[in-house]
């Protein structure tokens, strides 16, 4: 809704390397180009929410060039997310010192520098 609303000018998507996660993410690629070219819309790029599966990394990064954008970051799997949650708080909130804060801090950084906002080129999978 906010892409056709003309709500939103630079879209990250959040995907694993689980194939409906791929899928997901081709999708929404799919929605942004049906409204680059009208709403200005641009893709800044994939983000990887680790699910801890086989070579991830490379499977992201196979997608993101596939669809003329970037891996901007791969967030690894780390149990402290769920403590944070069991708690009702954020990971910054619940450990700011952690590991995966400082993930997050690196995503933050990356998304503010980030200056490739691409037309995404989904793909067409055969059926």
């Amino acid at each position: 809704m906010p892409i056709r609303e003309g709500k939103a000018q630079e879209i990250y998507i959040v995907t694993s390397g689980e194939m409906m996660a791929m899928y997901a993410a081709n999708n929404i690629a799919r929605g942004i180009l049906k409204y680059a070219h009208s709403g200005g819309v641009r893709l800044g790029g994939l983000i990887c929410n680790s699910r801890k599966v086989d070579r991830e990394d490379e499977l992201i990064m196979n997608l993101a060039e596939r669809l003329n954008t970037q891996m901007i970051h791969f967030v690894p799997r780390d149990n402290i997310v769920q403590h944070a949650e069991l708690r009702r708080m954020t990971v910054n909130e619940y450990a700011p010192d952690s590991n995966q804060a400082k993930e997050y801090a690196a995503l933050a950084k990356k998304i503010i520098n980030n200056d490739k906002l691409t037309i995404p080129t989904p793909v067409e999978f055969i059926r």
